[in-house]
């Protein structure tokens, strides 16, 4: 049941960064942040790492940590690789930035170092 909740929260994860990285938000009221993109980024990939990572455990229950959460971030990165290349191919609106592909990647190590971290804490208990 739990591998089947961590599953589709990751498809719906995944859907919504490709929903609010392809559509057009030109009047979007995001405030005065500077750089909030970045931070949305860092963020979705934050949550898409957790997630990806929480189903690849509870699908491999003999495995360790390391390679659940080596195939969650490759999974997160490439993800992210793949939308900004869908950004700069299919829409008009929204163009590919390096910056949002660092800003996914430090999302993504975010989420893996507090796994880690985590795990580390719950060994040594």
């Amino acid at each position: 049941m739990r591998k089947q909740l961590y599953f589709w929260a990751a498809v719906v994860w995944s859907g919504i960064i490709i929903y609010f990285s392809l559509v057009q938000l030109n009047n979007a009221p995001l405030g005065n942040v500077t750089n909030i993109d970045k931070y949305v980024h860092c963020f979705f990939h934050f949550i898409l790492t957790t997630l990806c990572f929480l189903f690849f455990k509870s699908k491999a229950v003999n495995q360790g940590d390391k390679k659940s959460l080596v195939f969650s971030f490759a999974f997160s990165l490439l993800f992210g690789i793949g939308i900004e290349i869908a950004q700069n191919t299919f829409t008009a609106t929204r163009q590919s930035d390096v910056l949002d592909v660092l800003a996914n990647i430090v999302g993504a190590s975010s989420a893996a170092i507090l796994i880690i971290m985590f795990s580390l804490f719950r060994k040594s208990k």
